[in-house]
This record gives C-alpha cells, sequence and structure tokens, in this order.
C-alpha cells in the first residue's frame, strides 16, 4: 500500500489499535510486521505465543480494507479454531469470515456473497481449502494480494510438526506473483526460518525474529515419581483456574483424567481415539470456562486462544524443545505469570522412539515416502529434550539459547535451577555416585533395565535378584542409603550425558530398554571422565505465588471485584455463545478490578477496551463495578501504579482527568491543608480506604512540595533509596524489600508524590 507514508501508516495503526482492541501501544515488533504487510513485502515473523502475532496481520486487513484493497486471506490448519477467532474480531467491530467443511450451504453462500461485495477485511481458509479446485481462481477474481500463512513451521519437514498439506502452498507465489506472503510462527530454529523461506518462494523478505523468552513462564523440571500427587496438588494451587496436563498415549490421558475426576477436579479427557463430537464438547467447555482442566495428548492446543491458562503440566518429556516450547507458550498468553512443569521418566525418550519408529513403517507400509533424513532429526530432537530435562542450566537461558539467541540474566527467578528447588551435587559426590551405578551395571551378567540395576543397588531382597545370584555381587546393596526415586533419576541424567545407554530388547512379542554400557561409562569408572548429577529437593509440586511476577500481576487488582469480573464475563459469553476470552481478557478484568473506571472516560484507557466493546458493555460495566465499590467503600478512577500497557513515547493515549466531583475537589481542599486521612474521611463522610484513594490521586496530579502530613521525612528517603536500588516502583516489590518497614499506602502515598513531581 503505497497510499501511505511511514508516518501516516503508524498513525493509522495506532488508531485502529485503540479503536478495536482498546491498545495503546505496540509490543516489540509488531509495529515492523503490520509495516511489511501495509508495504506489500513479503515477510517472516517469529514472534513467542502471546507476543501478539495476529495483531500483525489483523490491524494491517483493516486499513487495506478502508483503502479499497481484497480481503487478506489467512491460511490456517486450526479449522476448529477458525469460528472463535472470526467471533472474537467481530466482537471488537472487524469484519471477518472463515470458510472451512463446518459451514451449511447457505452459509457459505452468505460468506462468498460478503466477501464478493467487499463487506470483510479477513478471510481465513485451511491449506486443504485453498488447494479446493476453483477456489484459487476465486481469489484471483477478487484480487487478493495479500497472504498470511500461520503456523508456518508446519510446511518444513525439520519443523517439529510437518504437515504435508503445508507442501501445497509453495505454488502460491506462482499463482498470486504481484501478492505479498507474510509466514507467522511461534517458533523457529535458522534452520527452519530458513526452510520457510524456501519453501515459500518467498521474495526478499523483511525477517522479524523475536526474542524467544517467555519471562511470565516459570519453568520447573522433576523426575516423574508419583504422577498423580504431583499433579493434584499443583492443581490443588490454581483452584478454580484454567490448565492443561498434556500426556504421552491415548491411555495415560483417559486414566489420569478419571482419576483427577474421583478427586472432583472439574476435568475433561481429549485425543484422537474419542469420537469428533467428544473432542469438541471438551475444547467448547474448556474455552468457555466450563472445564477447569484439560488433559489430553498433544492432539489438543494448536491455536487454544484461551489467553488465561495458569498453568501447563508435561506428565511425559515431550518429542523436541520446539514442541515443548510451543505446548508451554499456551500458559499465559495474557502475560501473566503461569506455572509450566515437566514431568520425566527413564522410558519417556523410548516410547517416543518407538513412536517415531512405528510412523515411518505405517508411511512406508501405505506407499509414503519418508525423508531418510527425518528419523535422524526425530532423534537428535529427543537427545536435546533429554538434556534439557536434566541440565543444570537456567530454564530460560537454555530455551532461548536453543533458538540461536543470548539471555544476558545471570538469574531468571522464574526456573528450578534458579529458584533453588533443583541443586548441583558437589563433583565429587557426583563423580561417586556414578561410579557405584556403572560399576552395578558392569557386574551384572546381563542387560537390565533401570528398575531391576536399582533393586540391586539397594540390596532389596527379592526373589529374582537371588536367583540370579545377583545378591553375591560387591555392588548389592552398595547404594541401600539412597532413595529409589534418586538412583533412577541419577540413571536417567547418565543416559542423557551418554554415559550410558539404551538398548531395546524384545522377548516374544515384548519389547523393553535395557542399559548398556559405553567407551565413555569405563571411562568414569577409571577416573578419566567427569560427570555432573543434579539433585531434585522436592518430590511434590507446588505454585510458586511468591515470585515477582506473580506478586505484580495482582498489585492494586481488587480481588473480590475481579471474580464479580470473572463471572459477569461468562454469563455474557455464554449469552452470545462464544469463548470467555471473546469477551474480555484476565489481563483487562484486572485492569478494570484495578482502575475501577467510574466514567466512560476512563473506561477508555483500560487495557483491551476498544470503542465496539465500550458501546457493548460500557453501561453494564460501569454499574457493576460503581455498585462494587460503593458497598464495599473503594474509591475508584484509580490510577494504576504500572499500566498493564505502558504507552511509547508519543502516543496519543487520553491523560488522565483530574475529578471535578464536589466530594473529590473538597478532598483535595482539605489535603492542601494537610489534612490527616482519617479527618478527611469523617468529615466527607467516606471510607478511610476511599479517602486514601482521593489522597494517591490527588498527589499524583498536583505533585505537591510536601507530604510529610502523611509519611515522615526518614521513612520517604528509606522508600525512595529502595526504590532506586530496585529499580522499580512498583509497591509490592518495594513493601518485601522493606520487610514491612513501610506500610502499602506510605509506599503508595511517596510513588505518587514522584510521579506527580516527574509530570
Amino acid at each position: 500500500m503505497n497510499s501511505l507514508s511511514p508516518p501516516e501508516a503508524i498513525a493509522a495503526l495506532s488508531r485502529v489499535l485503540a479503536e478495536h482492541w482498546g491498545y495503546h501501544s505496540f509490543r516489540p515488533l509488531q509495529q515492523e510486521a503490520m509495516q511489511a504487510l501495509l508495504a506489500g513485502r513479503d515477510s517472516l515473523v517469529v514472534l513467542p505465543t502471546g507476543g501478539g502475532k495476529s495483531l500483525c496481520y489483523q490491524a494491517p486487513a483493516v486499513i487495506r480494507r478502508k483503502h479499497g484493497h481484497g480481503p487478506t486471506v489467512v491460511i490456517s490448519p486450526l479449522i476448529s479454531l477458525m469460528k472463535d477467532q472470526v467471533d472474537a474480531l467481530r466482537a471488537n467491530g472487524v469484519p471477518a469470515v472463515y470458510i472451512n467443511s463446518a459451514l451449511g450451504e447457505d452459509e457459505r453462500t452468505e460468506v462468498f456473497r460478503a466477501i464478493r461485495q467487499g463487506q470483510v477485511g479477513l478471510v481465513y481458509c485451511s491449506p486443504e481449502r485453498l488447494a479446493a479446485p476453483g477456489f484459487r481462481d476465486y481469489l484471483q477474481s477478487l484480487n487478493v494480494n495479500c497472504f498470511v500463512v500461520d503456523e508456518a513451521h508446519c510446511i518444513s519437514s525439520w519443523g517439529h510438526d510437518f504437515r504435508p498439506e503445508y507442501r501445497q502452498l509453495t505454488t502460491l507465489k506462482e499463482q498470486f506473483p504481484n501478492a505479498s506472503l507474510h509466514a507467522f510462527t511461534a517458533t523457529a530454529t535458522e534452520y527452519v526460518q530458513r526452510d520457510i523461506v524456501s519453501q515459500l518462494n518467498l521474495c526478499e523478505p523483511h525477517l522479524l525474529i523475536g526474542g524467544f523468552d517467555r519471562p511470565n513462564l516459570i519453568y520447573r523440571v522433576y523426575p516423574r515419581e508419583d504422577l498423580l500427587a504431583q499433579v493434584s496438588a499443583l492443581i490443588a494451587d490454581h483452584k478454580n483456574e484454567a490448565g492443561i496436563i498434556y500426556c504421552l498415549r491415548k491411555k495415560d490421558v483417559d486414566a489420569l483424567a478419571a482419576a483427577l475426576h474421583k478427586r472432583g477436579v472439574s476435568v475433561m479427557p481429549y485425543h484422537a481415539g474419542l469420537s469428533l463430537k467428544a473432542r469438541h464438547k471438551a475444547q467448547e467447555a474448556f474455552l468457555r470456562e466450563e472445564c477447569d482442566v484439560i488433559v489430553a495428548t498433544i492432539a489438543f492446543g494448536m491455536g487454544i486462544d484461551r489467553s488465561n491458562v495458569r498453568y501447563v503440566i508435561h506428565a511425559n518429556m515431550p518429542k523436541s524443545i520446539e514442541a515443548y516450547q510451543q505446548e508451554t507458550g499456551r500458559a499465559g498468553r495474557d502475560g501473566l505469570a503461569a506455572d509450566c512443569v515437566l514431568l520425566y521418566g527413564n522410558e519417556d525418550p523410548v516410547v517416543w522412539q518407538q513412536i517415531i519408529t512405528g510412523s515411518i513403517q505405517e508411511a512406508q507400509d501405505s506407499g509414503v515416502s519418508v525423508d531418510p533424513e527425518y528419523q535422524r532429526v526425530s532423534t537428535q530432537h529427543l537427545r536435546d529434550m533429554e538434556q534439557y530435562t536434566v541440565g543444570m542450566t537456567c530454564r530460560h537461558k537454555a530455551l532461548v539459547e536453543y533458538f540461536d539467541q543470548d539471555y544476558p540474566a545471570d538469574n531468571c527467578e522464574a526456573c528450578d535451577i534458579c529458584l533453588g528447588d533443583t541443586t548441583a551435587l558437589e563433583p565429587a559426590e557426583a563423580q561417586k555416585i556414578a561410579q557405584m551405578i556403572l560399576s552395578c551395571i558392569a557386574r551384572l551378567d546381563f542387560p537390565y533395565g533401570a528398575g531391576y540395576v536399582v533393586s540391586v543397588l539397594r540390596g532389596e531382597n527379592l526373589e529374582r535378584i537371588r536367583e540370579r545370584r545377583h545378591e553375591e555381587l560387591s555392588t548389592y546393596g552398595l547404594m541401600r542409603t539412597y532413595p529409589a526415586p534418586h538412583i533412577r533419576e541419577w540413571i536417567t541424567q547418565l543416559l542423557a550425558h551418554n554415559v550410558l545407554q539404551r538398548e531395546i530388547k524384545t522377548s516374544g512379542e515384548r519389547s523393553f530398554p535395557v542399559l548398556r554400557l559405553n567407551a565413555a561409562s569405563w571411562e568414569v569408572m577409571r577416573g578419566q571422565r567427569a560427570v555432573a548429577l543434579k539433585q531434585p529437593l522436592r518430590s511434590q509440586v507446588h505454585a510458586l505465588p511468591t515470585t515477582a511476577g506473580a506478586k505484580e500481576d495482582w498489585q492494586g487488582v481488587d480481588r473480590g471485584l475481579f471474580e464479580h469480573l470473572r463471572q459477569l464475563r461468562k454469563q455474557w459469553a455464554t449469552d452470545k455463545n462464544v469463548p470467555t476470552y471473546v469477551v474480555f481478557s484476565d489481563n483487562t478484568l484486572r485492569d478494570l478490578a484495578r482502575q475501577r473506571p467510574a466514567d466512560i472516560d476512563t473506561l477508555h484507557n483500560v487495557y483491551g477496551i476498544g470503542h465496539t466493546k465500550v458501546a457493548q458493555y460500557g453501561e453494564a460495566l460501569l454499574e457493576t463495578i460503581g455498585a462494587y465499590c460503593r458497598e464495599q467503600g473503594l474509591a475508584q478512577n484509580q490510577a494504576p501504579a504500572t499500566p498493564v500497557n505502558p504507552p511509547p513515547r508519543g502516543d496519543a493515549r487520553p491523560a488522565r482527568r483530574v475529578s471535578t466531583t464536589t466530594v473529590r475537589a473538597e478532598a483535595a481542599r482539605l489535603f492542601a491543608q494537610g489534612q490527616q486521612v482519617e479527618a478527611v474521611a469523617a468529615k466527607l463522610e467516606r471510607a478511610v480506604s476511599t479517602v486514601r484513594g482521593y489522597l494517591r490521586e490527588w498527589i499524583a496530579e498536583t505533585g505537591p512540595a510536601d507530604i510529610t502530613p502523611w509519611v515522615t521525612p526518614v521513612m520517604q528517603a528509606r522508600i525512595l533509596s529502595t526504590a532506586r536500588q530496585l529499580g522499580t516502583q512498583r509497591i509490592g516489590a518495594i513493601h518485601e524489600a522493606l520487610q514491612g518497614a513501610a506500610s502499602y499506602d506510605e509506599i503508595g502515598i511517596v510513588m505518587a508524590h514522584e510521579r506527580g513531581r516527574a509530570g
């Protein structure tokens, strides 16, 4: 679109974001990605889940339509979610449609009519639909000149979720030579990025590669000991919150879902073995907050738009780091803190290898040729994932560096390594343990599985050990003082470190993994090779609500009002038959419960509320919030200490207005005289908590020279010094650092004064 200069394009995009989505600033790389679409330049955009990828093509589509361009065609594998995506766009006042097999004849006719008449800016379809006879001809007749390929990693056989139907997209450039093509994905190594560009024949694309880190996610990796107990503990800590639990096999999904249901958990299973109707029911219940927990295979989740998933649990090791990044990325898409827990076992890599081998054999039996590199690449992915599980590197750092980026922080404060949940054994102790385990395996007369080796090392009185006379071995009972789960875990670590290897043994129709030594094993036993081992310090898995991110997410939020609004949102979503996130995200509800708007102007300042939603829900929201605040004695129109979506310089976000109500004006007059909060509350016949809010608001707006009537000079200096040391104005962080020496009110007043003086 050459009709808009770069400054005009940015201004237009800013207006569209505010009007339709209620956002007042761009996230990293969004502006550049949007400009590429408007300029008609091919692009590859890699942004982490929750980084705002969809907006990168949705906002430009609105502008393109206003300037007379044809619709932007979005190619997505997520047929089951197209309706929800389109519903979300329409709820924000953006005309969009989807075309898939779920549409009836009359619906399809109406959709094609709307497209033909230029009434829509976005058309969602699947790769299969794009390949259907006549469909590309139809798009050419509409002068379509902008295509978006979502989940673009699916086109690369080197990616973690290759889908053959995506190969049909390689001819798009040939049939639409004047169209721009834009690929979007959340996870792609440099190799996969190059493959996407090659497969789609992108022409000198604008490469926009965002940071792969998700700082709001708390990554923790533990050995799987008692799966039900470990999972139940985390669910209990996230009561009434959304979670996804991934299992490797369908039978595991059914068993765990049934066990959790018996414990009273609101849970449903999801896997390919269920009927289409059952899968749809589970997905709909989860998206509409009628079900808290989904236990699923990896068949569930791609493109799940429920933004308030507060935890993702992997009951087994994933098949690759790319898959792990994609699956954990379904947690905390709203940017709020979320738990990601991986529980792994020694047998997980073996099961995955059998699945990979079986799928290759099945394809070959069906006459489908398989890239000879596929098995090697898949096996390497497993090795990388195995190394990650046993590693002692900060989890955030390990993930970011896997995707060829740097992670400069020494401590992420959001993973089991940095939080001290997992510790490295002393080198001498690690070497001793490794030598005992390897020596035992060396003395056995036959390769055995990990469970048998553990039994021998612990000196267990078992008939099978006596039958083989292994109680006579010098290593029998050598590690009787160590817990069995720890020994099993150390065996897993030795395997991941390649100083021990697995081998699949077949007995009749049964196959099972056994342990074998390799050259590195003997080097360890001879003291020629050092080996590092770790030890988890906890077996149960609990949420960590004291992390800095979790505290900041709730700063200034009235939880009672948040829950009240959550129920109201659910009611509205049910009435409209849409997922709850289509109405409002949790981020928006928290900002509503933080700012507690009393008028339409302030409501426009709340994160995620654009003009369409103000028109739809504004009056009802103001009435509900006003009634709650009057009942609880809470002040309204509260400026958040830290905006949820901080505007960049030059943002046109309206300034907060000074209240002109009689009560607020009188409060301001009394504060200017230096009167105490309690005295002002008595004179105004208002709750003390309400008047404290008036005080902070007045201080922030006027920046008075002196606040000593409310905070002593000594305490002011101490609070300011602490804030500067921490590099933050967040009240919760300062209060924690001061160990309660200053009250939240005192800190809030001082920080309000700082903002007032800065303004």
